[in-house]
């Protein structure tokens, strides 16, 4: 945890030198780099231990423990150093990586820290739009949850233009009354042209019963009434007089 906070910190922080800023090159950009001063330098790493036997950078490969590399080059602006433990002289362990831009020396993130960086920004922003978003809400009985933006004049604004040009497109789309009245006919047209086809069981109920069938029906109907005899139906006369009035005595 106590490493972790010291990387949080070192990533809060940056160094110069005003005196040699402007003699920065790739021969002495590891002498700037490697001042005391510079809080992203470990004096107990071995490129310490070389300048003070004023020994070759080449030594550094025979060397096992902590050490700076020169690691990337885009003079006269950009210099990138790599802080890393060497294992034997052909292997060697990334520790950090520090850029120095202007002069001015920063650590660069990790993609931990890249990562908790982009999705705390992204969820801080969310917030402040819900937020936002919850304060142009009403709720009424009737109407149930609308919203009203007059408290912010761009919004409502905006909101009248969007509902405005939202009945415009509506308007276009749906066209003239003659493009309608064109368009009804053309139907009609093509529907007389080529009528949907009719339904088998429609077609059974169209077609007319077969005469041998008729006279069956017809020879059915005169043998009941042979039986049951005519159908007589009587009327009764109904009285329509009105009941008589009561005298007042």
């Amino acid at each position: 945890m106590a490493s972790r906070q010291m990387t949080n910190d070192h990533l809060r922080l940056s160094w110069h030198d005003t005196q040699m800023m402007a003699t920065l090159s790739p021969q002495t950009v590891m002498d700037y780099f490697c001042r005391k001063s510079n809080p992203f330098y470990d004096h107990m790493c071995n490129n310490e231990t070389v300048r003070m036997q004023r020994l070759g950078p080449e030594h550094l490969h025979n060397m096992i423990g902590l050490e700076y590399i020169l690691l990337h080059v885009a003079e006269p602006i950009l210099y990138v150093i790599r802080k890393q433990h060497r294992h034997n002289p052909s292997e060697a362990t990334p520790i950090a990586d520090y850029y120095i831009i202007g002069g001015t020396v920063y650590k660069a993130p990790d993609l931990a820290n890249v990562i908790n960086a982009r999705i705390l920004n992204t969820v801080v922003n969310l917030q402040s739009a819900f937020e936002e978003a919850s304060s142009y809400a009403r709720y009424h009985p009737n109407k149930g949850y609308t919203w009203d933006f007059s408290s912010n004049k761009v919004l409502s604004d905006k909101s009248k233009s969007d509902k405005k040009d939202a009945n415009a497109a509506k308007d276009e789309n749906s066209g003239t009354l003659f493009q309608k009245q064109r368009v009804d006919m053309l139907l009609a047209e093509l529907l007389r042209k080529f009528p949907p086809p009719i339904p088998p069981m429609l077609q059974n109920l169209q077609q007319p019963p077969p005469a041998g069938d008729d006279l069956n029906a017809a020879g059915n109907a005169s043998e009941m009434n042979n039986a049951t005899g005519p159908l007589d139906i009587k009327t009764e006369g109904v009285d329509m007089k009105p009941p008589p009035e009561k005298k007042s005595k």
